[in-house]
């Protein structure tokens, strides 16, 4: 079986178990937002990694499929409540809950996804679920303490990088690191090998924000989803933003930044923003960046014996870097 067979064997064992999570019952006010979000599809990065990071250590996929829903549950929870502080008004392609339902409804339908995915992980096939759950609260943390890092930066004119990569290890890593730490612990991985897999999510982490920032600007409009420079307009903290304050000559170019930090940058900046990053090399340091730390998390495969799931896992790297092309 090919690799990309495979993946896609796993992917339809997580649409169809995800498809069962959501109850239906009398309050479908509730049921239903929380459906929605499901319903919208993605990538379903981090439930694949869990069964992959499973499988690469032994264990079955099935064993694992409750605790795959278990993170993509938790990963649309925050997504609901993220939409709502940034004030998203879409969200692949369609309005987000708190634009359809209201504020309340979506902390609500949030709340409900957080809660399902402790029970969806309760039913894990391990001995013991209590390490799973420690490992699933203490991303919670991490997310939380990440989120309110990205807010505080917001009205920040001094954020380092150093500080924008502390986020980015949160905010992230943090569950990229948890579903890979998930699946491996449910495979029976030793220690070592867990410790393997929080690294490989740290890097992964990385190198898909860091992206994400990059294509924030530079993607092909058609295909990006939301519009193009809206870090820009909204003044993120980014590592582009960050790097080019560092590099920043002349009057004009400290003007146009000053009104991103500001939140005072208008459509006709995006571009300025574009050409003052190419100009200062921020663009092609961001590349660079970018697929060290693809190379660095691909590294850690090497530590995995031969199998259908390690080149699974590798191919997900090569098809999360081929988004940079």
């Amino acid at each position: 079986m090919s690799s990309r067979a495979y993946l896609q064997n796993l992917q339809e064992q997580i649409e169809s178990y995800l498809r069962r999570a959501i109850p239906r019952g009398d309050v479908e006010a509730l049921y239903e937002p929380a459906r929605y979000v499901l319903e919208a599809g993605g990538k379903r990065l981090r439930p694949l990694l869990v069964l992959l990071a499973c499988e690469a250590h032994g264990g079955r996929a099935g064993d694992a499929l409750p605790a795959a829903a278990a993170v993509e549950l938790f990963h649309s929870f925050t997504l609901v409540h993220d939409d709502i502080m940034d004030h998203s008004e879409t969200r692949r392609g369609r309005p987000t809950v708190h634009m359809r339902w209201g504020a309340e409804a979506a902390i609500l339908a949030g709340d409900l996804l957080m809660g399902l995915s402790y029970f969806e992980l309760s039913r894990a096939a391990v001995a013991d679920v209590r390490p799973l759950i420690g490992c699933l609260h203490l991303t919670m943390l991490r997310l939380c303490e990440g989120q309110m890092l990205d807010k505080t930066y917001e009205s920040r004119q001094d954020v380092s990088i150093a500080e924008y990569w502390e986020m980015v290890d949160r905010k992230t890593g943090a569950l990229l690191a948890g579903a890979l730490e998930i699946g491996a612990r449910i495979g029976g991985a030793s220690e070592a090998d867990l410790e393997g897999m929080r690294q490989m999510g740290w890097a992964l982490g990385r190198a898909f924000q860091l992206q994400d920032d990059y294509l924030d600007l530079m993607a092909d409009p058609r295909t990006w989803g939301k519009p193009i420079g809206q870090d820009i307009l909204e003044g993120k903290r980014t590592y582009l933003l960050l790097a080019a304050l560092e590099r920043a000559r002349g009057a004009s170019d400290r003007a146009l930044l000053d009104r991103i930090l500001g939140r005072r940058s208008g459509p006709e900046d995006v571009t300025a923003a574009r050409e003052l990053y190419a100009r200062l090399g921020v663009l092609r340091e961001a590349e660079a960046l970018i697929r060290a730390y693809y190379a660095e998390a691909r590294s850690m495969l090497q530590a995995l014996p031969p199998s259908p799931a390690r080149d699974g896992l590798e191919a997900v790297m090569e098809e999360l870097s081929g988004r940079l092309r």
